[in-house]
Formats: C-alpha cells, sequence, structure tokens
C-alpha cells in the first residue's frame, strides 16, 4: 500500500507540476526538480533511492526509442559529423578533463575513480535537452544535433565508466583493451538494432491490427536493450539504431491507423516518464547531501569538488564545440537561411549541455568500496542540478539577447502548402493514368476536395489581422455544427434505442474530424502573431533565378475581382508583367488563370510583409 500511494503521489505532482509549470511559463523539467529537492526535505515524503538497475533497464530504453521516434533519420545523418564529434570526442574529452579537475581538488583520489566521475557527468541527457531545447524553440538544426548527441553518447560513456571500473578494481585494461570493448560495444549495439528492426519489419508487414501493432512497439526498447547488454554490446545504441530505423520506415510498414496509435502512446509514455524522472532527480536530493556530509572530508573540499566539476562540465564543453566547428566540421549553408550557421548557434549548442537522470544512474554504478563515493554522488548530483537550472534557466534569456531564431511558423506554412501542392500534382497525374467509368461525378468531387486541402494550407500564409479567411470562417461554422451533432448523438444514446457500439463509431468520427479542424486553427492563430524572414528556397528552380522578390504595391487590388464584383482572399503579383490577382482560395482565382492565358511562371505574395514567391512550372518556393 505505501508503495502504491508513492507512485499515485508521484504521478500527481508530475501532473500538478507540468500544469502549474505551462501556466507560469517556466520549462516543466526545473520545476519538477525543484519540488522533489524541497519534498526530499519533508519528513512526511518517504525517501527513495533511485537504483541504477532501475534507470539504466526501466527507464532509459522507453526514454530513449521515444526521442529516437521523433527524431528524423534525414537530419540525423545530414549532421552525423558534428554529432559524433559530441557523442564520442566530447565525451571522452569531458571524462579526462573532468577527471583531472576532480584530482586537483582530492590528489589522493585514483586516477581511475577520477575518469569514473569523468565518465558518469560527461553525456547530456536527451531527456533533459529535448524538454528544454524544443521548449524555447531553438534553430531545428541545432535541436537535431543536441538529440542526436544525446541519443549517442549514454553508449559512449558507459563504456568509459565500464571501463574506468575495472580499472579501479584491479583488473585493468591496456590501449587495445579499451578500444576493442569500444568497438564491440558500439558495432553489437548496431548490429542488434538493425536485426530487432529487419524482424519488427517483417512482424509488421503481417500485423493490421492497431492494438497489437502498437502493444508490439512498446516491447520492443526493451527486447533491444536487454539482448544487447546480454551480448555485452550497448543496449542504448541497440535501443536507438532500432527506434530511428523504425520510425523513419513507419509510412510503409505501418497503416495509418497504427501509426496515429503508436504516436499517441509514445507521446504519453515520454510525457510521463520525462517529467518523471525530472520529479525523482530532486527528491535523491536529502540523502546524497546528508550522506556527503558525513564522510571524512571537509566541507570546503567537498564544496570545491562540486563546484569545480560543474565548472568543468560547462568550460570543457565550450573549448570542444568551436575548435571542432571550424576546424573539423566546417558547416555549410542552412537551408533555412542559405548562409553558414553563425557562431551564435554553436555558443548556444555548447551551452545547452544539461545533465540528466543518466548521470545519478551511472553514478550509482560505482562500486560501494569505491573511494569517497558519497562525495563523487554529491558531485554527480551537483552536475545535474546545476546544469538544469543555471543553463537551463539562462538558456531562453541566451537564445533571445543572442538573437538565435526559432523556427518560423509562417515558413513551415509556406513549406507545408508547397509540399501539398507537390503531392497533389503526382495524385493528380496518378488519377490521370488510371482507368475507370465515372458515372455519378466521384473524380470531380475528388478534385474539389483536394484543391480545398490545398487552398487551405496556402490561406494560412494570409495574415491579415480581423480577416477571416475562408477557411477559418469553414472552422467557425463546422465547430458549431459538430457540437449540435454531438449533442443529439449524446441524447439519442441516453436513450438507449441504438447499439452503444455504433453510438461509438459516430462519436470517434466526430472527434477525428473536430481535431484537425483545432489543429489547423491553432496553426493559423500562431501564425497571425509570427514574425516572418525571408526564407530562400527553391534552389535550382530557373524561373525563380531569373525573377528575384520586387517590393510589392502599396494598395493592391484584384482588377478581375473588381470587375466581378467578387471579393478575394489574397493577393499574388506577376513578377513577369506586374499583374496583380486573387490566389487559389478565392473564388474567381485570377492569379492562376493570368497564368495560363500568359505562361508568366513566377508570382509573388502580394501581402503586407510577405515576399515569398511560387513558380507556377515547377510548383516550388523562394
Amino acid at each position: 500500500m505505501e508503495i502504491a500511494l508513492l507512485l499515485c503521489g508521484i504521478a500527481v505532482a508530475v501532473l500538478v507540476g507540468t500544469s502549474v509549470a505551462e501556466r507560469l511559463h517556466v520549462p516543466a523539467p526545473l520545476l519538477l526538480t525543484a519540488i522533489g529537492v524541497a519534498a526530499s526535505y519533508v519528513p512526511q515524503v518517504p525517501q527513495v533511492y533511485l537504483e541504477s538497475d532501475v534507470v539504466l533497464m526501466g527507464l532509459l530504453p522507453p526514454l530513449l526509442y521515444a526521442a529516437a521516434q521523433s527524431t528524423s533519420l534525414v537530419d540525423f545523418n545530414a549532421n552525423r559529423r558534428p554529432i559524433l564529434l559530441l557523442s564520442v570526442g566530447l565525451v571522452v574529452f569531458t571524462a579526462v578533463g573532468v577527471g583531472a579537475a576532480a584530482r586537483l581538488v582530492l590528489p589522493d583520489l585514483p586516477w581511475a575513480v577520477a575518469l569514473a566521475l569523468g565518465a558518469v557527468v560527461a553525456p547530456p541527457d536527451a531527456v533533459a535537452t529535448t524538454a528544454i531545447g524544443r521548449r524555447i524553440g531553438l534553430p531545428r538544426r541545432v535541436v537535431t544535433i543536441l538529440e542526436g548527441e544525446s541519443l549517442l553518447n549514454d553508449a559512449t560513456a558507459l563504456v568509459a565508466l565500464r571501463t574506468a571500473v575495472a580499472v579501479a578494481a584491479g583488473t585493468g585494461l591496456d590501449a587495445w583493451g579499451i578500444t576493442l570493448d569500444f568497438v564491440i560495444a558500439a558495432g553489437g549495439g548496431l548490429l542488434v538494432g538493425g536485426a530487432l528492426f529487419l524482424v519488427v519489419a517483417k512482424v509488421r508487414r503481417l500485423v493490421t491490427d492497431p492494438v497489437i501493432d502498437s502493444a508490439m512497439s512498446l516491447v520492443v526498447p526493451f527486447v533491444a536493450y536487454l539482448t544487447a547488454e546480454e551480448l555485452h554490446a550497448s543496449g542504448v545504441l541497440a535501443v536507438v539504431v532500432a527506434g530511428l530505423l523504425l520510425a523513419h520506415k513507419a509510412p510503409v510498414l505501418q497503416s495509418a491507423q497504427s501509426r496515429i496509435a503508436e504516436r499517441l502512446n509514445w507521446r504519453t509514455i515520454a510525457f510521463v516518464l520525462e517529467n518523471t524522472v525530472f520529479l525523482l532527480i530532486g527528491l535523491q536530493a536529502w540523502w546524497i547531501i546528508e550522506g556527503a556530509v558525513d564522510s571524512s572530508i571537509g566541507l570546503g573540499r567537498i564544496a570545491a569538488l562540486c563546484l569545480v566539476t560543474l565548472g568543468a562540465v560547462v568550460v570543457l564543453r565550450m573549448l570542444w564545440v568551436f575548435p571542432t566547428r571550424y576546424g573539423l566540421v566546417r558547416p555549410g549553408a542552412d537551408p533555412d537561411t542559405g548562409r553558414p550557421p553563425p557562431w551564435t548557434y554553436t555558443f548556444i549548442l555548447g551551452w545547452a549541455g544539461m545533465r540528466g537522470v543518466v548521470t545519478l544512474a551511472a553514478a550509482f554504478v560505482l562500486p560501494e568500496d569505491t573511494p569517497y563515493r558519497e562525495v563523487l554522488l554529491l558531485a554527480a548530483f551537483t552536475v545535474v542540478a546545476g546544469t538544469l537550472f543555471v543553463q537551463g534557466l539562462t538558456l531562453p534569456w541566451l537564445a533571445r539577447r543572442l538573437h538565435v531564431p526559432a523556427p518560423d511558423p509562417a515558413e513551415d506554412a509556406l513549406a507545408r502548402a508547397t509540399l501539398l501542392q507537390q503531392a497533389s500534382k503526382a495524385a493528380f497525374e496518378e488519377l490521370e493514368r488510371l482507368e475507370y467509368d465515372d458515372q455519378h461525378g466521384v473524380v470531380d468531387l475528388i478534385r474539389q476536395r483536394v484543391d480545398q486541402r490545398n487552398f487551405a494550407a496556402w490561406e494560412r500564409l494570409a495574415t491579415v489581422a480581423d480577416q477571416e479567411s475562408p477557411s477559418d470562417l469553414y472552422a467557425r461554422v463546422r465547430m458549431a455544427m459538430i457540437d449540435a451533432e454531438r449533442r443529439r448523438v449524446l441524447e439519442i444514446r441516453g436513450s438507449g434505442s441504438t447499439p452503444s457500439d455504433v453510438v461509438a463509431d459516430v462519436l470517434a468520427m466526430l472527434d477525428v474530424e473536430e481535431s484537425m479542424l483545432t489543429v489547423a486553427s491553432a496553426e493559423r492563430a500562431e501564425l497571425q502573431v509570427a514574425q516572418r524572414e525571408s526564407r530562400r528556397t527553391g534552389a535550382g528552380c530557373e524561373e525563380l533565378g531569373r525573377f528575384p522578390a520586387v517590393e510589392t504595391l502599396e494598395e493592391p487590388a484584384c482588377e478581375g475581382c473588381l470587375a466581378d464584383g467578387t471579393p478575394w482572399v489574397a493577393l499574388r503579383q506577376c513578377l513577369a508583367c506586374g499583374h496583380v490577382g486573387c490566389c487559389d482560395s478565392s473564388p474567381r482565382q485570377h492569379a492562376t488563370g493570368h497564368f495560363h492565358e500568359t505562361a508568366h511562371p513566377v508570382m509573388q505574395s502580394a501581402e503586407p510583409g510577405e515576399d515569398w514567391r511560387w513558380c507556377y512550372v515547377h510548383h516550388t518556393t523562394a
């Protein structure tokens, strides 16, 4: 009963803490860690002792798998060089540097133990990085590198820790032995993760039930981790590889229902575990601090070791990221801006090195007879808490101060509309190749619905305040109608005249439609306050290269709409002749009509604050 009450209390604290953090506009990990620290000193709260096996085998696999599921394999591969330099090179560099710094404070600390402490505090945490990095809106390239680093660096740190512990125990390992151990761990993890992906992929082609498919995904991270660890390989790498590959191939391996169900399941699991982890970190504070205070080392030296270790992980990361960026990585042009990332991106990358539960779990791996073990545990806790609060709290301020831009919702809307337009072009080409006997106008209805979907995507770019677009009007009216439909269905359900399964199916249909409208409305609302910046895409399009952006007219108007007496939604200006016409969301579609009449290939948005261009020939934007 006591354990059940504790688990319920943790769950309630997590839910309340995240809700409060959202209202206060602070990162939930920071608030939950603070709540945990405060609760650890309350006598009525049971003491929680995190075991390393619980974290490494119970919490780490699903957390890594959830992070891998949300990471793009394409983006990961595009940034593989900086990711590997951070996840392998920086971990080793930090382990050695922290070990040397620790021996300056405690000269009688064995080198192997000092290096073990360095390995413990070396890896930034995937959970902390994702939770805080995405929350404050860092550039996608920075987030991709941070996520990729934090997915892989645990493997390097744990191998280094096992090596240091083995040396401290007297078994000893030479340089070749250390290298071989790392190769076996990394190679074995890659092989196990790849093999598990092939097995699950084959099974998924045979499974059509989304419930079974989702249940299978819950087992994958644990099977990957435990299998790899049994073979003395890296369980971390096995989970990450399996998660990345399965997420990348999901569109061809799973049904749409399975993908939706799995996505929702893992979002829920990640939400619960991520926030629980930070609360558990805080709950360790009391007994770790008390254990260190009772050691034979004076309080001054304890404080010095903790502060030196914290300072070392921050400084060493900065000393690594700048030389490697300019000496080894030399990044190319950013796809969003067309220019190499500025130094501010590198500074943010270096500052965003928050540690998390893996560091604490790794510290508990240290044997009980390790010299100064209690003090080392406190140093690890100080690094976790210090990086979370110092770096986590200042990261948003630094990002604003250094003018590091967050992803622009307006740019995303432009890319979404362009992608949908290209997909629709392929769909219509396929429609022309199909053979069918359409006696009921079905094809015309299909064309109309596809066009309406594309129009809605383009309308999101029309961010004119106090002007309701057709999509806004449709969403408002349809939402009111859905509410009326739901009320009537519930009345019928209450009468008991219709089978409950039928009622549930109808309610589910209404829920799906309402959720789609809600997401679209939220995106349009976000665009109303988005600050647009010029985006240069469409590389390789000859027409876009021939027609650069121009200053739009101060008071543009669609002469066709004025002549017809019809309203327009948004205006487009032809860059070949300057003609202004209304967009395809408007009733008459005069801009497209002008292209068909003249074959002028490029038009530009004539709306205030917008300078994006569209090529009718290649269906791409700039």
